[in-house]
């Protein structure tokens, strides 16, 4: 299994002195991060697309390698809620998305808490995403962890993102595989090394021929990222 792990983005003036230098400008931390991590989710995206010729700029200075996963707006699944007159936005989404060219990996729907479960929305979205695109689905209401779910995204062979909070409790979301990839966001604010090869024994025992995993942007995310890259080796 190959799995990349990451931090919820990378331009964060706050890491500079622990990760970055202290005196790196905004336009380099691209670069840097690429250097040390193969990808970051660009949060931002959620709020409004760049341009082709910023993700061109992005693509140019990150290892050959490296691997973009986007967040879609916002539009898509908190004003539309995947529902009703969405498919322009999805398609302008993976349109302006193709100048990533083969660095570009899953794409990640979150879906607003207050939605419930709506098994008919989910399989009809599912069929306006472009063949072969990888994507995945972040579900934060608990009427939409059953079998019913998981059978509707094997079946568009899209990912279950498992999302690890501190507000979940102990119980957190499920790890339960459904496409050939596993999402995961562990975002807790505080992993022990402990919790950390827990949750590498648990994703490398999943069928996943690769796997994605994201450490939320606190100041410590790449510390805790490295440390989670030293326990899978």
């Amino acid at each position: 299994m190959r799995i990349l792990v990451g931090t919820s983005g990378y331009s964060y003036k706050e890491w500079k002195g622990s990760f970055y230098p202290q005196d790196i400008k905004a336009a380099d931390m691209l670069r840097f991060y690429g250097e040390r991590f193969k990808h970051p989710p660009l949060q931002h995206v959620c709020y409004r697309m760049p341009g082709t010729d910023m993700l061109e700029r992005w693509m140019a200075v990150v290892p050959e390698d490296f691997t973009f996963i986007l967040k879609a707006s916002r539009r898509i699944t908190h004003e539309k809620k995947l529902a009703g007159d969405v498919a322009d936005a999805v398609g302008f989404l993976f349109k302006t998305a193709q100048a990533l060219g083969p660095k570009l990996g899953p794409v990640l729907f979150q879906l607003p808490p207050f939605l419930k479960k709506d098994v008919p929305r989910l399989r009809d979205f599912l069929a306006l995403l472009p063949e072969g695109r990888p994507a995945a689905f972040e579900f934060r209401h608990e009427t939409w962890f059953d079998d019913e779910v998981y059978e509707t995204l094997r079946a568009g062979k899209a990912s279950l993102c498992s999302a690890d909070t501190d507000e979940s409790g102990d119980r957190g979301a499920p790890v339960v595989p459904t496409a050939s990839w596993g999402y995961l966001r562990l975002r807790r604010a505080q992993y022990t090394d402990d919790d950390l090869a827990r949750w590498a024994e648990r994703i490398q025992a999943q069928p996943w021929d690769q796997a994605f995993v994201f450490f939320k942007h606190e100041v410590s995310a790449p510390d805790v990222a490295a440390r989670m890259l030293s326990k899978l080796k």
